[in-house]
């Protein structure tokens, strides 16, 4: 297995496109994104559990009850959220998009991300649309992905290469998500493609089984979306031979799904709002998987450990209280913590006491870009990773007129 380039457009029979249709006022941004596959392919979707939809996610909830898709339309300046007419823009959007490639509407994953309770017009959409689809590119991935960013200073996109039952395979992914995220379910709107011929059971449950260990453990702010969620298409183009079991191409396409939805992962982290630092939590030696969780959890999105981690103040105590308040079974008394990067490691706790440690030393490895929290609860074998982003004072700045 081998990261490659071309993003959503990596996998065989797929292409997209991204455009300035008018939604924004900056004409240097693209605001409208399309991603179409040749054939028509099975398809799996997550939901954000905030009690608040975008009327796009009740649309495309819809469109995917039979387990098939062919493209996704997004638009991004505006979430179409708390919109009395929200259901009809939505639906507009896919009649427009679908009479446009000749395809069926009820093929159609629609997505909205921006402003919450801002009217949105269909106009620019409608008018947007001919050229996003006359644009229609094998090379279209990084546009597609520009279309969909809102606060995101970065592209994130990302491929792999593979082999299943002797046929070469790919999956790729973009996202976006810089703010506005927080663990369960969805917490960003991500969008994979893939050739592997997989049935319609088998993808659904590989990517709800995906997500638990990958974008249910990020968090930016500890606030959950409104709108956001991730797709997942597999047309079959590779020409392997269908999974329809849990066998070992099965495991290799969970393999490769989760190489791309990791990567996927730490770029959402590392670009937070108005962040400097990535940071990954990883507990280990915790009596049960869900209590490793709880507690990477719990630690990744405690205020005080994020500013302190901006900082580069190696106040480990901040670490200590994350695991007491996260209402995990753990023996405090066990635990030990490290601070990571490539600059070195520094032990700070052993057995939930503090030890001595050089604070210039400490400084020095919590002054990298990226930071591992390490954290062994002595209990068990299980572990878990979450990931996260330190707190600026640039993230008060993005969030204070986000909306003006």
């Amino acid at each position: 297995m081998k990261i490659i380039d071309g993003g959503i457009c990596a996998a065989k029979g797929y292409k997209a496109s991204g455009v300035h249709c008018g939604i924004r006022k900056n004409r240097t941004k693209r605001d409208l994104s399309l991603i179409y596959s040749e054939k028509r392919a099975t398809a799996a979707a997550v939901y954000t559990t905030n009690l608040v939809k975008g009327a796009t996610l009740s649309v495309t909830k819809r469109h995917l009850e039979d387990g098939f898709a062919q493209a996704v339309i997004c638009n991004s300046g505006n979430a179409n959220t708390c919109n009395e007419n929200g259901i009809e823009i939505a639906e507009q959007m896919s009649k427009l998009t679908a009479d446009a490639l000749n395809i069926s509407e009820n093929d159609i994953v629609v997505a909205s991300t921006g402003v919450i309770g801002q009217p949105l017009d269909i106009t620019p959409i409608k008018d947007g649309i001919p050229d996003l689809v006359k644009t229609l590119s094998n090379d279209g991935s990084a546009d597609a992905s520009e279309g969909i960013m809102t606060t995101d200073t970065v592209k994130k996109e990302i491929a792999v290469e593979f082999t299943v039952g002797g046929k070469v395979c790919h999956i790729g992914g973009i996202a976006k998500g810089s703010g506005m995220i927080h663990p369960n379910m969805a917490t960003m709107l991500v969008f994979i493609t893939s050739d592997v011929a997989i049935s319609k059971e088998m993808l659904k449950k590989a990517l709800s089984s995906d997500i638990t260990n990958t974008f249910n453990m990020v968090s930016i702010d500890g606030d959950t979306s409104t709108n956001d969620m991730v797709t997942v298409l597999a047309n079959g183009v590779a020409g392997n031979p269908e999974i329809t079991k849990e066998d070992g191409d099965y495991e290799i396409f969970m393999q490769a799904l989760n190489t791309v939805t990791v990567n996927l992962c730490r770029m959402i982290a590392s670009d937070g709002e108005g962040a400097t630092k990535l940071l990954e939590c990883k507990v280990d030696t915790a009596k049960s998987k869900a209590i490793a969780k709880t507690v990477a959890k719990s630690v990744i999105c405690s205020s005080l450990l994020k500013a302190a981690m901006f900082g580069a103040d190696a106040n480990w105590g901040r670490v200590l209280c994350a695991i007491g308040y996260s209402g995990a079974d753990v023996d405090i008394n066990k635990v030990d913590v490290s601070f990571k990067s490539k600059a070195g490691e520094v032990k700070v706790c052993k057995n939930g006491a503090g030890i001595p440690f050089s604070e210039d030393e400490a400084k020095t490895v919590l002054l990298e870009k990226e930071i591992e929290i390490l954290v062994s609860l002595n209990d068990g074998k299980d572990t878990a990773t979450a990931w996260g982003c330190d707190l600026t004072y640039d993230y008060v700045k993005i969030n204070g007129d986000y909306r003006t």
